[in-house]
């Protein structure tokens, strides 16, 4: 018979003698002890569930979760809507994810990829260094664990943070995360998860957390099985987190199931918008031109238009793209002329264009046939040609108009288009996508 994990709480006391004793310890003895004190259950409840926010119910219990928690911790002021959201939930490169116990939220965490808006925490921290690496950067925020579940040894937190580290390499195309924390939880993701300071100081007032002070610090998930094997080798199962993280099966987590090679999960339809960040809160209304004109550009659809803050004058006349563009990775190949075929991954794409990633360059000016793709099942063939180049530290990158997109181009991006339930219904059952004809062309 199992056991409700929050009948095994230690006394605040104990804690707290716990804490102030550890704390005076020498910093490598700290950190070993703290991963001794690893509990890991690969076998948790079946009452645990962990998956993707996506409904109105479950987002909004995600976010009063975490205002409440944020309000305990003195990080924000308390909102009139009983919520903490911000505009990077708006975005579809945020995936919220969310831990149920007994049907009830007990657990939430965001994973912000970077988007138009950038990261919460650049702001404070300078990223140079992380963006001047090859592979995607994903800030990790908005964690809270709900009160009654805090001292169960990790029972939520663990399952979470597993869901969040295989989401981000296996879905989420991330290599590196970043994450802005109090001086008080450093040493945890230190000690545990290996993060290293962004910078020696830490911030004293970071106004994303009601002027809270904070640490930044960043995380190469390439490099992290290495550095965890070595850390916990030897260790008995529920100890080692290595093991954990890239070893157990957590039945209790439920993944993404994508018809397509996308690389995000998108859930806020005009409808969410409309009552999270118009209704319930006032996000959008405080959003500035800038941020209004690129949000717009994001959710270019009539449907969002509506529920989408207006932009100024001065905002109006500043030339954004006329079509959606969505988060892709897809291998890909390029045949041009006698050449042989070059390997490319397709990063995302719009109606009529699309932007590569390449390890090496490519001749220009280049025409020729791109075989991409789509999903485990499709693939599409396309006439294409190079219409830009750019060289970045973390790669090249090209343009790619396509002359002519094929219907299972079309029939991909219509999907991509579809945000309504039915076709997210039919997709999941592995329905065949329906083509439509591209209405105008867009600029890569």
């Amino acid at each position: 018979m199992r056991t409700d994990p929050r009948d095994r709480k230690p006394t605040a006391g104990l804690h707290r003698l716990a804490r102030t004793a550890v704390g005076r310890l020498p910093r490598e003895t700290r950190f070993r002890l703290l991963r001794r004190m690893v509990d890991c259950d690969p076998a948790p409840d079946p009452r645990l569930q962990l998956g993707i926010a996506s409904g109105c119910a479950e987002l909004e219990a995600c976010f009063a979760l975490l205002h409440d928690a944020y309000v305990g911790s003195g990080f924000m002021t308390p909102d009139p809507s009983g919520m903490r959201v911000t505009p990077y939930h708006a975005l579809p490169t945020t995936t919220t994810l969310c831990a149920r116990f007994d049907g009830e939220v007990v657990g939430t965490l965001s994973i912000i990829r970077e988007g138009v808006l950038g990261f919460p925490m650049q702001a404070v921290f300078d990223l140079s260094e992380v963006r001047a690496l090859p592979g995607r950067i994903a800030e990790i925020s908005a964690l809270a664990i709900r009160p009654d579940f805090r001292s169960t040894g990790g029972k939520i937190l663990f399952p979470l943070l597993k869901f969040m580290y295989e989401y981000c390499i296996r879905y989420f195309d991330t290599r590196h995360l970043v994450i802005a924390v109090n001086p008080k939880h450093i040493e945890m993701y230190e000690a545990l998860l290996f993060f290293r300071r962004l910078q020696a100081q830490e911030v004293s007032s970071y106004d994303f957390v009601n002027g809270a002070p904070a640490i930044g610090a960043t995380l190469d998930l390439h490099g992290a099985p290495e550095v965890f094997a070595r850390a916990y080798e030897g260790r008995a199962p529920h100890k080692d987190l290595h093991h954990y993280f890239t070893q157990v099966a957590l039945p209790n987590i439920r993944y993404p199931v994508r018809r397509y090679h996308t690389s995000n999960d998108p859930v806020m339809t005009p409808e969410l918008l409309d009552h999270f960040f118009n209704r319930r809160t006032q996000v959008f209304a405080r959003l500035d031109d800038r941020q209004r004109t690129l949000l717009r550009a994001i959710y270019p659809e009539r449907e969002y238009s509506r529920v989408l803050p207006r932009a100024g004058a001065d905002a109006a006349q500043q030339k954004v793209r006329r079509f959606r563009r969505y988060s892709l990775k897809c291998p890909a190949t390029l045949e041009a002329g006698d050449t042989l075929p070059v390997a490319f991954d397709v990063i995302d794409g719009s109606r009529h264009g699309f932007l590569a990633r390449t390890l090496l360059p490519l001749a220009q000016p280049c025409a020729g046939t791109a075989t991409i793709q789509l999903g485990s099942n499709v693939s599409a063939r396309e006439q294409v040609r190079i219409v830009r180049r750019v060289d970045a530290a973390t790669g090249l990158y090209y343009g790619f108009e396509i002359e002519q997109p094929s219907s299972n181009w079309q029939a991909f991006i219509h999907d991509l288009e579809s945000a309504d339930a039915p076709i997210r219904k039919r997709l999941r059952a592995g329905g065949p996508p329906k083509p439509q004809a591209a209405r105008a062309a867009a600029t890569v």
